[in-house]
């Protein structure tokens, strides 16, 4: 037979099972604005019925139910969702930094406009045009050596500003490094915790909404797998385990068997370090996770760090510098080495004013000091270009093509102002100054346009996936306000059941047996 008082006892597990329902939805109404937080709900579950099957001896058609009990507490949370959202926030991470590193390089190059390199040049060319109608014009010369001298100080300006630019890149390499590592430490803190936790039986879910979150950061920097360590078994089904993070590749495949980040299983961390290729170096040559070392060509993990090295530069195996401010530094020095030789050649094979009497050689016009020859290229050269000393005198400035007939000869400055056409095998077959800057300009324009693009490609993909996740996770206040109109309602009737058996067992007990009275 049932209790007489198994009324209360399934009444008491509604009431407590509403009241749990309740308090879950004031959790989630409280942490509507957290970062990170899932939004939970209670399972609800059938206790046990009465009489078990076994013991079913009275041949009860149906069993008598006990009651609901509140047999969980669960996040509402797609694992799918998650990995789509890291992946986009991998790529967006990466194009982000590479279009910010793009932008500032176009700004500073700052071309088609008034006060960029091209313009500068070819006031310098129209200048020596101008010579060339009046040789011995000392107003005609001084505007030249002026505006050769603008035209090193832009060389030297661009150079300069780009080498601040990649060491600011190396500053921020640098801090996003300790980032990944905090990141690290921190997420196998969290691993720590919960694995206390879930033995006991519970679901540390708050855990879990810091630890994804923490992820979710980490996978912006670095392209990033996550498993997870199976739990003990006397953990809840609902338990995750501990988490374990391992470096992949752009294809999604493991750096290497020894590329772990966290290691679940041990409680582990192996930090990320940068090695450059000289001290004062914003090159990087190699990264190191632990004790195994990657080359800085090799480490191919997408993310906010990659794109950073992408654009201070790196050294490869054989010693080329790669990378946008590298390259865009050698392509300047390429451009001043040949611009620099070519008009020293033509200058120097003129008569100036002050080699009339001695048949002396004309001075350079321009200094290679500063700077070290390396494959035919002067390194260094766009950021210590200079105009000689001997140019102090204008006189020195060889305008004339010879000495004979030299009065009102400026065949030579004529064949100055002509270098901008002539080709150099430095700069491509059959390609002079003019056209090597264009397409410098150019590819620089098309990959930051098209690195605009990727990002902008990348965080709409990004807000689609963070949209879809929320609409599963998110807490909604207008949905939470209705749960706990449901719940409190149920919690009523629960309570009103207490009175209705109440009302029961007083009718049995004070109002039932009167004979004799």
């Amino acid at each position: 037979m049932v209790s007489t008082f198994n009324g209360l006892e399934v009444a008491k597990r509604g009431l407590f099972t509403q009241q749990s329902a309740l308090y879950t939805t004031s959790h989630n109404i409280a942490n509507a604005n957290t970062p990170g937080y899932t939004r939970q709900r209670v399972n609800f579950e059938q206790t046990s019925p009465y009489p078990s099957p076994a013991r079913n001896r009275e041949q009860i058609a149906g069993q008598i139910g006990s009651g609901v009990q509140a047999g969980s507490i669960e996040r509402v949370r797609t694992q799918f969702l998650d990995d789509q959202y890291r992946g986009e926030n991998n790529r967006t991470g990466y194009y982000d930094s590479i279009s910010s590193a793009m932008g500032r390089l176009e700004q500073v190059m700052n071309e088609p406009s008034e006060n960029g390199l091209s313009k500068t040049m070819d006031r310098f060319w129209q200048s020596l045009q101008d010579l060339s109608v009046n040789p011995e014009d000392s107003g005609a010369r001084s505007v030249v050596r002026q505006r050769g001298k603008a035209v090193a100080e832009t060389f030297n300006y661009l150079s300069n500003t780009i080498n601040t630019m990649q060491k600011d890149i190396k500053s921020e390499t640098d801090v996003t490094k300790k980032e990944i590592n905090s990141l690290s430490s921190q997420i196998n803190t969290i691993n720590k915790q919960i694995a206390e936790v879930e033995p006991h039986g519970y679901v540390p879910n708050d855990l879990y909404d810091e630890r994804d979150r923490l992820i979710d950061q980490m996978s912006g920097l670095v392209n990033i797998n996550v498993s997870y360590e199976d739990p003990p078994s006397s953990a809840d089904p609902l338990a995750m385990g501990k988490a374990t993070i391992s470096l992949v590749d752009d294809n999604g495949q493991n750096l290497s068997s020894k590329a772990t980040l966290v290691n679940g299983a041990d409680n582990s961390v192996q930090d990320i370090d940068i090695q450059y290729s000289t001290d004062n170096s914003a090159l990087a040559s190699s990264v190191s996770v632990g004790n195994t070392s990657y080359s800085a060509e090799s480490f191919n993990s997408p993310g906010k760090l990659r794109a950073l090295m992408d654009t201070a530069g790196y050294t490869t195996g054989n010693g080329e510098e790669q990378g946008v401010y590298s390259t865009m530094l050698h392509n300047l020095d390429t451009m001043a080495t040949s611009f620099a030789n070519q008009f020293n050649e033509v200058q120097t094979s003129g008569e100036s004013l002050n080699t009339l009497d001695n048949n002396n050689t004309p001075p350079a016009f321009f200094s290679l000091e500063g700077s070290t020859l390396k494959n035919g290229v002067q390194v260094g050269l766009a950021g210590s270009i200079d105009i000689t000393e001997e140019m102090d005198d204008l006189d020195n400035i060889a305008a004339a093509s010879s000495s004979e007939a030299f009065a009102g000869n400026g065949d030579n400055a004529q064949a100055l102002a002509e270098v901008q056409q002539q080709s150099d095998p430095l700069l491509g077959e059959e390609t002079n100054l003019n056209s090597f800057y264009e397409s410098l300009i150019g590819g620089m324009a098309v990959d930051a346009q098209e690195a605009s693009r990727l990002s902008n490609n990348s965080q709409t993909l990004k807000q689609s996936v963070d949209q879809s996740r929320q609409s599963v996770s998110s807490v909604s206040l207008d949905e939470e306000m209705t749960n706990t109109i449901k719940y409190q309602h149920a919690y009523n009737a629960a309570a009103r059941n207490i009175t209705m058996v109440d009302e029961m067992l007083d009718r049995v007990i004070n109002q039932m047996g009167r004979v004799g009275r």
